[in-house]
């Protein structure tokens, strides 16, 4: 986890990925809540209160996610999210029950999970894990910084993220110095 909750969120490297989604979350809402939170780049909370309607149809798993504006941190604008096929095997074996409205229901069914409830999910799963320096918002990093060094335009990552701004998307982006070098050896005028 972040230490002494300073600092960001750090990026999952692939093989920490690899652990918490083999070995870490042990239940199948688990690893369907946090691969949400990786395959679709959104904070927790975005995550914790999707409504079943918005992942499901009859025919089971829907092409695109729908992320509500009531859900999201500004409130203003819906996104859809494109599911990708590791997300959808989640979701699948997660079959959740789709009388519920919520995707993820609270305690008891009542409501949807609580963030906290998930956050403690991922401590203790990192504990056990010997993961350090990993939040919720580890899975919204890693998912934004790996579009953008696959050459993702930030402006496509900006539609997937919901930030209103590029300046708001780059404080996301991790670069490391070797990026940064590769950068200025390009400038060859």
């Amino acid at each position: 986890m972040k230490i002494n909750r300073f600092g960001k969120a750090e990026i999952l490297t692939a093989d920490q990925i690899n652990l918490l989604f083999t070995s870490g979350f042990v239940k199948p809402r688990d690893r369907a809540l946090f691969g949400v939170c990786l395959y679709c780049a959104c904070r927790i909370n975005e995550a914790c209160t999707l409504l079943t309607g918005d992942v499901f149809g009859k025919m089971g798993v829907r092409s695109k996610i729908l992320f509500r504006y009531y859900n999201t941190k500004g409130k203003k604008e819906t996104r859809e999210i494109e599911v990708h096929p590791t997300l959808r095997q989640y979701l699948e074996e997660y079959n959740p029950n789709r009388q519920k409205e919520f995707l993820f229901p609270g305690r008891h069914g009542l409501g949807h999970i609580h963030k906290a409830s998930a956050d403690l999910i991922l401590r203790e799963t990192c504990l056990r894990l010997g993961i350090e320096g990993v939040s919720t918002h580890s899975f919204r990093r890693t998912a934004l910084t790996v579009m953008s060094d696959g050459g993702i335009p930030l402006r496509h990552i900006q539609s997937i993220s919901g930030h209103k701004t590029l300046s708001a998307l780059e404080r996301y982006l991790d670069v490391s110095d070797q990026q940064k070098r590769n950068a200025i050896a390009k400038l060859t005028f």
